[in-house]
């Protein structure tokens, strides 16, 4: 299946492509990854699309649309303006924790004072300087605390930390609202599983959430209702979070594209969806290797490709068992690829490559070229 869908696809962008690298969104496999997530997601978890994950206003509208949300996680600040631009009902929660600067001049540069936006809280020393700016501005903003659920990567790690950042927002509630909790869980797919399995790490991280979410109810009942946002997830325990969790709001965006880092167990029902295609420059019988020339006598297995680009975040696909040259090394501009001697390739033809990443992939091109129906539509990419 792969080799016909790649052999026709070479046809299409022959005849409608630009022959330079294209981002291709494949838009039927990425529909029915919104079919599968819809399908997973139980009425109690909101779903929130992480913006840098799918980094292009078409995806967000589709994937906005199919899983009725207007919840959005946002890791660089001028996403904002795209996102206000667009969804009038936008919840916008920050991943993480924005320089104060960055915050003044975001305040100073847009009208955001209509628009609910959570900022993410991981230290006093940051409240305090929050705290600072809300009164200097005459605003109240609303902080989302993030908590350390064992990524290890900063957050609240104990009660302690934990109640005096309610404190200072309890003490000056005319400034500061608590609008929620975020746990990243990165860590349980990633743990080696001699060190833990995947099943108690996520069980592990849920307890200290838990954890957490308790002291909140206990000791400071009057910041506590059913309306805070407790987020959690990331695609690798999307599956997970869907059959139980502390959590309200899940946050994910990169497995509805699924690139190669999201192929894990739990995400075995997700396509990849997303591919570079960047035609072939030049073909040549054998790799010839500088200062190497005694080599050219010995019997050869590979042709050599240069290709138009190179060294992207992802892995050669198609043809199959196509590969960059070990000795020969990488380039960004024009990259030699071995390709196996018996396959039938030549100038103008493409290869295919399947990202790693999507959030490393989508703004190094300025469009998605979105295929359906042996067609592609255009699809510009936020480029900031």
């Amino acid at each position: 299946m792969q080799t016909n869908y790649f052999q026709q696809l070479t046809q299409d962008l022959k005849q409608q492509g630009t022959g330079t690298p294209q981002l291709i969104l494949d838009v039927k496999t990425y529909q029915y990854n919104l079919d599968v997530v819809r399908s997973k997601l139980p009425t109690q978890l909101k779903p929130r699309l992480v913006v840098k994950s799918l980094a292009n206003m078409q995806l967000l509208k589709l994937a906005s649309e199919k899983l009725t949300t207007q919840r959005f996680m946002l890791f660089h600040l001028p996403h904002i303006a795209e996102i206000m631009q667009t969804f009038e009902q936008a919840d916008i929660l920050l991943g993480k924790p924005m320089p104060i600067r960055a915050v003044e001049l975001s305040y100073q540069n847009t009208a955001q004072h209509n628009i609910y936006i959570q900022w993410l809280i991981d230290d006093l020393g940051r409240l305090q300087q929050y705290l600072e700016l809300a009164q200097r501005l005459g605003i109240r903003l609303n902080v989302n605390i993030e908590i350390d659920v064992g990524l290890h990567r900063g957050g609240v790690q104990n009660p302690q930390q934990f109640v005096a950042l309610l404190k200072l927002i309890q003490q000056n509630s005319t400034h500061l609202k608590l609008s929620g909790l975020m746990g990243y869980d990165a860590h349980v797919a990633k743990l080696p599983k001699i060190i833990t399995s995947p099943a108690k790490s996520y069980q592990q991280s849920q307890q200290t959430y838990q954890h957490y979410k308790a002291t909140l109810q206990q000791q400071f009942p009057d910041l506590w209702h059913d309306g805070l946002c407790l987020n959690g997830g990331g695609s690798p325990t999307f599956m997970q979070h869907c059959q139980q969790s502390v959590c309200n709001d899940l946050a994910f965006g990169s497995m509805l594209v699924k690139p190669s880092d999201f192929d894990l167990d739990h995400l075995s029902e997700l396509k990849c969806a997303l591919w570079i295609a960047t035609p072939v420059l030049k073909v040549l019988p054998y790799s010839q290797l500088p200062g190497l020339e005694l080599m050219n006598h010995l019997p050869h297995h590979y042709q050599a490709l240069f290709v138009y680009g190179g060294y992207w975040r992802a892995d050669y696909i198609y043809p199959e068992k196509s590969r960059p040259h070990v000795l020969y090394g990488r380039s960004s501009n024009q990259e030699m690829l071995q390709v196996p001697m018996q396959c039938d390739i030549h100038v103008d033809d493409y290869v295919f490559l399947r990202p790693t990443q999507s959030e490393a992939i989508i703004p190094q091109f300025a469009q998605l070229y979105a295929y359906v129906q042996r067609t592609f539509e255009i699809w510009n990419s936020f480029r900031e």
